[in-house]
């Protein structure tokens, strides 16, 4: 993808402070990072979100994660850690190439990622048979 800023740092046009490289994926650090250690894992092939990969390449950049997640906890010794992956604008995507954030967090953190709960819906049962209709 001619545009694709991820796309670019793949191929080497951009420069990038990599962690981690395979031949599918390459974990980079954010240039906007959450908190020191945040890492971004790119699909080495373009997909424009989750929605387009296949399941082989959501299950081995699932792996990668955990790779990521265990190295900063031995190297922060974090709290915990998130594991975030957006799709659409709407969800906050900004880059639209398939990539998760793995972030370091600590208790006493101001990083926000987040929604206030609703209420239970009444009409579960509805809900459920929406959802399978297009599974």
């Amino acid at each position: 993808m001619d545009n694709c800023v991820f796309c670019k740092i793949i191929q080497g046009d951009i420069p990038s402070a990599t962690v981690y490289e395979d031949n599918d994926f390459k974990a980079i650090l954010d240039v906007g990072p959450a908190a020191r250690g945040h890492v971004i894992i790119l699909t080495k092939k373009h997909y424009a979100n989750l929605m387009e990969a296949d399941d082989t390449v959501l299950s081995g950049i699932m792996i990668v994660a955990k790779k990521i997640a265990t190295a900063l906890k031995k190297t922060y010794q974090c709290d915990g850690i998130n594991i975030l992956q957006n799709n659409g604008e709407a969800s906050g995507q900004t880059v639209f190439h398939l990539h998760v954030h793995v972030i370091p967090r600590f208790k006493e953190d101001d990083i926000r990622i987040g929604w206030t709960p609703g209420d239970m819906p009444s009409d579960l049962d509805e809900i459920v048979k929406e959802i399978q209709a297009n599974m």
